[in-house]
């Protein structure tokens, strides 16, 4: 490792990736004063000065001082782009929550059904498996808070909290056609973002839903738990599907497994020097804390296997950024084939700075570029197999968000500034949300609380199917409607 990349890495300190706000983000921390300030704007910061005394001597209520300025950045820096950002206290910690991995609450993976809180899964060994609760369950009081008119978010939020500190939860368990009341202890979770399975004798599936700080070990144990059950394995699907990014340093880890040592994974580029880097699949360069090598460890128990087993990798519309660098990577150096659609789209890296002990500023600094020097900003990875979700077609895949449609994505079109022809592509685009939105309700009313969508991994996965088929050499039944949609540029 060079003095210059040791030097990097010592004041980077942490790197994190991913889709949108509320997701995961492109990050560096970073605590490194800057003294090189272009001169200040004074006309300007004076008439910002003078509308914070107008708003508070003139405005018709009392404002909190404290808030007015924490607004006037928010919005200043959410303007910018999709992805930077200004963490007050709480959104602070939420982050670094998202990156860790760890969490504290009751331990459930939920989604939402007919208004309530449905249990997905509840995760092992945490305060709601210990407490009974399970997969369909309905959750239809926090506290005393009626779930019902809840989002998502909201419902999340009011289930975390402290740990130690107790919630009341109301549950709804249809097969047995009765409600009872629970009350949780709550307490810190860890998630665990890799699942894996063999398939059928000599196939396997792993699959790696977010980059955390535990993903590149625990990739690593279920990589060698495949091998030991079948040491002659032909062939290994790595599933990225929705998976919408996490730390870069695990991107780049998941890579190493599968390339030659020493070869580009990811570079950036921005206005920084510090933002001017190429990550190499080495341990120097994926490994944060020193300690044994996950990757290495691998390599050595599994006879280099996942060095030259045929690879498939499955990616959709909601994989993005850290999970776009490692099909990118793998794409490039010809190492497996990418089959699903067109993955979302970010390629922007933001740095976290800390602004104080509570607080800090995510702004984007750099852009990311595959091994070939391509940035994927805006326009993704394309598969070199196009493949349906479902025999039928991709259902609501137009219902997914990409960076492109985001307003002021970076390399985009301005809000109102977009040419006849991106003006054409975005109403034919909502034209097909307004067929896909009328068919996933079509589609709910005809089977009620079911899945639309087959489960990732399952033996209904028609993905998967046709990557198997990829994998043994048979005919893959490959899209005859996805098309693929280019980067828009800004009007020049």
């Amino acid at each position: 490792m060079t003095k210059q990349a040791a030097s990097k890495l010592k004041i980077a300190g942490w790197v994190a990736i991913g889709a949108v706000a509320g997701a995961l983000t492109t990050v560096q921390l970073q605590a490194v004063a800057r003294n090189t300030l272009a001169p200040l704007p004074l006309e300007e910061l004076q008439q910002l000065a003078a509308v914070f005394g107008m708003v508070k001597t003139d405005y018709v209520e009392p404002v909190d001082e404290k808030k007015l300025i924490s607004d006037a950045i928010s919005g200043m820096v959410a303007s910018l782009d999709p992805h930077s950002q200004y963490f007050d206290k709480k959104s602070f910690k939420e982050f670094r929550e998202g990156t860790s991995g760890r969490f504290v609450g009751v331990g459930i993976e939920i989604t939402m059904e007919d208004g309530l809180v449905k249990v997905v899964s509840p995760i092992e060994d945490s305060p709601a498996f210990r407490a009974g609760l399970k997969s369909g369950d309905l959750i239809t009081k926090i506290d005393d808070t009626a779930v019902k008119g809840l989002n998502i978010n909201e419902a999340v939020k009011l289930m975390r909290g402290e740990p130690r500190t107790k919630v009341l939860l109301t549950v709804l368990r249809r097969d047995e056609n009765r409600s009872f009341t629970v009350n949780i202890t709550r307490e810190e979770i860890k998630t665990v973002s890799v699942k894996s399975r063999t398939v059928e004798p000599g196939y396997a599936w792993v699959r790696v839903s977010q980059f955390q700080e535990r993903t590149t070990e625990d990739f690593a144990r279920k990589l060698e738990e495949l091998y030991r059950a079948d040491p002659n394995m032909k062939g290994l699907v790595l599933d990225l599907r929705n998976d919408p990014g996490g730390l870069l340093d695990a991107a780049v880890a998941l890579s190493a497994v599968f390339l030659p040592e020493n070869v580009t994974v990811v570079s950036t580029n921005g206005q920084l020097a510090d933002s001017k880097f190429t990550y190499k699949a080495i341990p120097q360069h994926y490994l944060r804390r020193g300690g044994s090598d996950p990757v290495r460890r691998l390599t050595e128990a599994t006879n280099g296997i996942y060095k030259r087993i045929p690879l498939v990798v499955l990616v959709n519309e909601g994989s993005a950024s850290a999970s776009e660098i490692v099909a990118g990577a793998l794409q490039d150096h010809k190492r497996a084939t990418i089959m699903g659609s067109q993955t979302f789209g970010k390629g922007s890296v933001q740095t976290v700075r800390p602004l104080g002990p509570d607080t800090g500023l995510k702004l984007t600094t750099a852009r990311y570029y595959t091994p070939s020097g391509t940035s994927i900003q805006g326009k993704g990875i394309v598969p070199d197999v196009l493949v349906d979700e479902t025999p039928d077609g991709n259902l609501f895949a137009a219902l997914r968000t990409r960076e492109a449609d985001l307003n002021n994505s970076l390399g985009g079109a301005p809000h109102g500034g977009m040419t006849d022809a991106q003006r054409d592509a975005e109403q034919k685009r909502e034209e097909a949300r307004e067929a896909a939105r009328k068919k996933l309700e079509e589609e709910a009313r005809k089977a009620p609380g079911q899945r639309l969508v087959p489960e990732f991994g399952s033996e209904k996965d028609f993905q998967l199917q046709q990557a198997l088929n990829q994998l043994k050499g048979r005919p893959v039944l490959v899209s005859k409607s996805l098309s693929v949609r280019t980067e828009e540029k800004k009007e020049n």
